[in-house]
C-alpha cells in the first residue's frame, strides 16, 4: 500500500509541475522608455518573434480581439501563456550571430544552436534576461519594435535607432490564452 501512495504522489507531483502557470503568475508587458515611441507599447508575439507595438499579432486566442500577449516564468523560463498542453517557450540568443535575438519555440521543437532557455527573472515590476533589460528596435512590421535581450551590442542585427527599455510587468487575473503564429 505505501508504494501505490508513493507512486500517487510522484505522479501527481509530475502531473501538476507540468500544468501552465494560474492565473497569478501571468502578465502582459509594457515597454518604458520615455521620450521614444515604443513609450507604453505592449509586447506581442507573432511569426516567432517579440515586438512592442504591433497592431495585429494574428494568434489563435480565446478572445481575439486582445492583441497583447501574456507570459509567465515558471523555473526562470518565459513561456507564452495558452491553456493548450502545447507551450510556446521564449528563448534568446546572445551569441555573435545572434546578438540577443529573441523568439519562441512551439511544443517539441528545439531551439536554435546557440540560444537560451533559462535566466529570466522579474526585478522591481520588470522582466529582465541574465540581469539586464531589454533593447528595443524599430521595426519595418506595422511600425512595431522588434524586442532584444542585451548582448552588449546597441544595434544588434543591423538595426538602427535602437533603445533600452525596462519591461514593465503588469499582472492579470483574466490571461487570454493564444497559439500564437511560427
Amino acid at each position: 500500500m505505501q508504494i501505490k501512495s508513493l507512486l500517487f504522489a510522484v505522479s501527481l507531483t509530475a502531473t501538476t509541475t507540468a500544468l501552465p502557470a494560474t492565473h497569478s503568475e501571468t502578465f502582459g508587458i509594457v515597454a518604458i522608455h520615455s521620450g521614444s515611441d515604443v513609450q507604453y507599447s505592449s509586447f506581442n508575439a507573432a511569426k516567432s518573434s517579440i515586438f512592442a507595438g504591433l497592431k495585429k499579432q494574428d494568434a489563435s486566442c480565446a478572445r481575439p480581439k486582445e492583441q497583447d500577449a501574456t507570459f509567465y516564468i515558471q523555473n526562470g523560463a518565459l513561456f507564452l501563456y495558452d491553456t493548450s498542453a502545447t507551450p510556446q517557450e521564449i528563448y534568446v540568443d546572445r551569441s555573435g550571430m545572434g546578438q540577443g535575438v529573441i523568439g519562441y519555440t512551439t511544443g517539441a521543437q528545439g531551439a536554435p544552436k546557440y540560444s537560451e532557455r533559462k535566466g529570466w527573472t522579474m526585478k522591481d515590476g520588470h522582466l529582465q534576461f541574465a540581469g539586464d533589460d531589454l533593447i528595443a528596435c524599430p521595426n519595418s512590421i506595422d511600425g512595431a519594435w522588434s524586442i532584444w535581450a542585451s548582448a552588449g551590442v546597441a544595434n544588434p542585427g543591423g538595426n538602427k535607432n535602437c533603445v533600452g527599455v525596462a519591461a514593465r510587468v503588469e499582472k492579470t487575473s483574466n490571461p487570454n490564452g493564444c497559439l500564437y503564429t511560427e
